[in-house]
């Protein structure tokens, strides 16, 4: 099979924090009378694996393709211990999600088994007024300051509190104490992992079980950053093309992330050799590929995976059009 643009079914994460409005911001067809959390558009872990909605690889597997098409898949993007290099989402927080941290690859190595390093990034589709995140400690927290928030639950004291809007974008790396504040609804990129160490879960409970989730104290602690909260590798510069302007947000060991703007009835020749994903917030329009051409159509709330070894392929802006585009590291 040769390659071609993928398109998967998303997979759906009921969450107790999560809501509906993916059914507005990222034009979701979610499963009647439950708190959708999550919706997964890219993943290949051992319990969640992307299908193929559309195309010549309907029915096939994120995994089935990363092990037939290899190179023509990835490029010269590495696999992440064996699997697809990267998980993408959509997050809707109708509640704040806990405070929580991830490992970095030290500690992942340390706790073995299925722990890997997480590193994530948040791009904001839309916020309530008071929406916000929680990223990194203030100035001189300590772990014993932490331990001790912890047991009183004031563990919310001790972070930045940052006001976001929509487009702005975020960087969190393993060790970093973060959360998701109440009203928003994020893009997230991240590493493939669905480890996640909770610190404090704003004293809720689970109406399925009646009780508190689980907290993962001793691991949390061992994974926080404690000292400076410098957080390299976001940038905001915008440059303007032929066909609309892009925006430079992330840079970082694990992905780099643009924003992309494109003019109605505009084109573009895709570029072969790198594997990209496109998220769609905004638009729609065809990729045109193949000989004779095939022509998929996206639009916004789609997530599409463009192999490496995709040749020929034309981008046609049927309106205007936004995207985040995910590429891997030189």
């Amino acid at each position: 099979m040769n390659v071609c643009p993928l398109l998967f079914n998303p997979i759906f994460k009921p969450k107790i924090w999560g809501g509906r409005t993916l059914e507005k911001l990222a034009n979701k067809d979610l499963p009647a009378a439950e708190p959708i959390g999550e919706s997964w558009e890219v993943a290949d872990l051992e319990d969640d694996q992307s299908v193929v909605v559309e195309g010549p690889a309907a029915g096939r597997t994120l995994r089935e393709l990363v092990t037939e098409w290899g190179e023509d898949l990835l490029g010269g993007a590495p696999l992440f211990e064996g699997r697809f290099p990267l998980l993408v989402k959509y997050l809707d927080a109708c509640e704040n999600l806990s405070v929580q941290v991830h490992p970095d690859r030290a500690m992942a190595e340390q706790f073995g088994g299925s722990v890997r390093v997480k590193n994530e990034a948040w791009y904001v589709l839309g916020a309530e007024p008071s929406g916000c995140i929680y990223r990194g400690f203030i100035d001189g927290v300590t772990r014993q300051d932490l331990q001790r928030a912890i047991e009183e639950g004031t563990v919310a004291q001790l972070l930045h509190r940052i006001p976001v809007h929509a487009g702005d974008c975020y960087y969190l790396p393993s060790g970093t104490v973060h959360a998701l504040g109440a009203g928003v609804v994020v893009a997230e990129i991240q590493t493939p992992s669905d480890v996640t160490y909770r610190v404090f879960d704003w004293n809720r409970v689970d109406s399925a079980t009646g009780k508190p989730r689980q907290l993962h104290i001793e691991e949390a602690l061992q994974c926080s950053r404690f000292g400076s909260q410098t957080i390299d590798g976001e940038l905001h510069v915008t440059e303007h093309t032929a066909f609309g302007q892009v925006t430079h947000l992330i840079d970082c060991e694990s992905f780099v992330i643009d924003r992309v703007r494109m003019d109605h009835g505009s084109a573009w020749e895709i570029p072969t050799g790198k594997l990209m994903i496109f998220m769609v917030l905004e638009g729609n329009g065809k990729i045109a590929f193949g000989s004779p051409a095939v022509e998929m159509e996206f639009s916004y709330g789609d997530t599409l995976v463009i192999p490496a070894a995709l040749k020929g392929a034309r981008l046609n802006a049927t309106a205007n059009c936004t995207w985040l585009e995910t590429t891997l590291p030189e």
